[in-house]
């Protein structure tokens, strides 16, 4: 699938290349918002060239937190800086696999991932592996690795929902409608379509994000404009945990 041969921006390389923050707004919006954002989008933006032909990509994430749920807690009492740790994949397809790595400092993100295999995401997800730090792995996998032993950082959660995404050059704008937003506890059924998940969203509600380095271009800034929208604080992990438990 095409799916899996790019989303490489953020991959994290050997010679220590550090992806730069970026803003990231969050807005919940209906379905009938979306609607007509989209054809708003349509004229001005592109749609990412990796999703599917109905312009959607299905994302599955593994949220990983230690023994004491320190990134849970963290994103409750919006702790500065704090991250989160996750395995995604994207289109059920276990071709591509990353540990991402998502840090927050005030308004700001900056997301690190590399590439991982079927093998090292299993070794990472099982709380008995004896996984250790190489010099072939990169500098993020031993990071984590690193945490998995000295802190027991293990599964806690999958995400899962379909996403819609618009991109710009300038600016380096991304716009997203996340949607069917699900929750599971169920992390030994992650390449599984069949995977046992419950939705958290209310009926008829989506999550939209707006992401951009230094600047949106206003016609795109005027295109996302609707009166009823809010921007909120927003974390799918925080409320999948908390369906899931």
């Amino acid at each position: 699938m095409k799916i899996m041969t790019a989303l490489t921006a953020n991959i994290d390389t050997q010679d220590g290349a550090r992806p730069k923050f970026r803003h990231e707004l969050k807005y919940l919006v209906s379905d009938a918002e979306l609607a007509e954002l989209g054809v708003r989008l349509r004229a001005v933006m592109e749609p990412d060239p990796h999703a599917d032909e109905n312009g959607d990509y299905l994302i599955r994430s593994i949220y990983l937190d230690d023994w004491k749920n320190s990134c849970m807690f963290e994103n409750e009492d919006g702790t500065s800086p704090r991250e989160k740790w996750r395995i995604r994949t994207y289109q059920l397809s276990d071709e591509r696999i990353s540990l991402e790595c998502k840090r927050k400092e005030g308004g700001m993100i900056q997301k690190k991932a590399c590439l991982i295999t079927r093998d090292q995401m299993d070794a990472l997800c099982d709380v008995t592996s004896d996984i250790n730090v190489s010099r072939d792995f990169p500098p993020l996998l031993n990071r984590f690795i690193l945490l998995k032993k000295t802190q027991r950082f293990e599964p806690k959660v999958v995400v899962e929902y379909l996403r819609k995404p618009f991109i710009c050059a300038n600016g380096n704008v991304r716009v997203t409608f996340d949607m069917q937003i699900c929750s599971s506890s169920h992390w030994d059924m992650f390449f599984d379509p069949d995977m046992p998940k419950r939705p958290i969203m209310p009926l008829g509600q989506e999550l939209l994000e707006v992401k951009y380095d230094e600047y949106i271009p206003d016609h795109i800034y005027h295109a996302i404009q609707m009166r009823s929208m809010r921007q909120e604080t927003f974390s799918k992990y925080y409320l999948c945990r908390h369906y899931a438990l």
